[in-house]
């Protein structure tokens, strides 16, 4: 969990379990979630500009649709989940998470993905704030102070951009605001809620899907569902591995959340950054500047300033000391 001087640590275990096992455990998931949200990233974005895929809403319900076939089977071997109450906390977090799920596909389809992940920096921001102003949580000084550059690193980057789409990129700044509560939302259930990682799939999935394709029904396919069915066996093997990876990614990211908390997972998020402009760079040919790098060491230094406020302070006040006798 976050202890309160700001640093990552997991969850205590159990006196019989071995020391070594949660920070190998955490490791692993981290770099489980970093590698299935890099490679879904980049998946959509293919989708959306290789294949001319015009239908992100349809896409998310998709994802949902995955998310419950292979969900209700796993839950169904775990048994069943504890109860959850009120359930309208199910159903508020569902609709949280299909705005920002829709948004942020809207938004990936309107601009590049290095632009879109330098949108997503700006997540802990929004995470920090709504996390002080709806649960009252106390934070380091350091750790406010560390996200100026966290968000200057992001609008270096956007500004280093060749191409920016500004209603895209409103898009994807709602979508992030959303991602930010949905993740507090999601850290409360999973660590005061008592669910796993399976459980909160399984009752999050079918409220989750049916908004999602009724949205997409009215607003997408309705207008002109003719063109679904112009594309070919290709786009449509990327979507089916597209929909796995969604469904490998939310279990990571429940997983992160549940040993970790919501405004931490967006901090580490921000490493999936220098993945995904690589990877644009591979598929895309999107090109970056100075301004661009600067960006990327701008946002690393601010998650290393609120990751490690205590060892600044220390080292800080300790070179303070250091230097005061040369001036008596």
């Amino acid at each position: 969990m976050m202890a309160a001087g700001g640093t990552l640590r997991p969850r205590r275990t159990d006196p019989g379990q071995p020391g070594g096992r949660p920070p190998l455990r955490l490791a692993l998931t981290v770099a489980a979630w970093l590698g299935t949200g890099t490679a879904l990233a980049g998946l959509n974005k293919w989708i959306f500009s290789a294949h001319g895929f015009r239908y992100p809403l349809l896409l998310s319900s998709l994802h949902m649709l995955a998310a419950v076939a292979l969900g209700y089977p796993l839950g169904w071997v775990r048994g069943p989940p504890p109860p959850v109450r009120p359930r309208a906390r199910i159903y508020l977090l569902s609709l949280t998470f299909c705005g920002s799920v829709a948004l942020g596909n809207l938004g990936l389809s309107l601009v590049p993905l290095d632009a879109a992940q330098a949108v997503h920096a700006t997540a802990p921001l929004a995470t920090l704030l709504l996390s002080a102003l709806l649960r009252g949580r106390r934070h380091h000084p350091l750790q406010y102070a560390a996200m100026g550059p966290v968000c200057a690193g992001a609008a270096c980057s956007i500004a280093g951009g060749v191409r920016f789409h500004q209603p895209g990129g409103c898009v994807l700044l709602a979508a992030t605001v959303l991602r930010a509560l949905k993740s507090l939302q999601q850290s409360l259930l999973l660590q005061e809620g008592r669910l796993d990682a399976v459980s909160l799939l399984c009752l999050t999935a079918l409220p989750s899907f049916c908004l999602l394709f009724g949205a997409a029904v009215v607003l997408e396919v309705a207008p002109a569902w003719q063109g679904v069915l112009r594309y070919d066996g290709s786009l449509w093997g990327c979507v089916l591995l597209s929909c796995l990876g969604s469904v490998l990614y939310n279990l990571a990211s429940f997983c992160v959340l549940s040993l970790t908390s919501a405004l931490t997972i967006h901090l580490l998020g921000n490493i999936t950054v220098v993945g995904n402009l690589l990877l644009s760079r591979l598929l895309f040919g999107s090109r970056l500047s100075a301004l661009s790098y600067l960006g990327i060491a701008l946002t690393l230094a601010g998650m290393f300033m609120y990751q490690q406020p205590q060892l600044i302070a220390r080292r800080w006040a300790a070179w303070l000391r250091h230097r005061s006798p040369r001036h008596q």
